[in-house]
């Protein structure tokens, strides 16, 4: 799913009408936290999963 400059100012352009230029910088924020603490569960999990795996020393 590869997006152009054409559709991300589209997506841009929709978010400026529905919520403002005041609310946006709020809106990436709030995204940005969601997608760091989402990385970091993501990240968590796969470092179990790969002690489970590895053979007892």
């Amino acid at each position: 799913m590869n997006l152009g400059f054409g559709e991300i100012a589209l997506i841009v352009f929709v978010a400026l009408l529905l919520f403002g230029p005041k609310k946006l910088p709020e809106l990436g924020k709030a995204a940005g936290k969601t997608l760091k603490e989402f990385k970091n569960a993501t990240k968590g999990i796969m470092e179990e999963d790969e002690k489970e795996k590895a053979p007892p020393k």
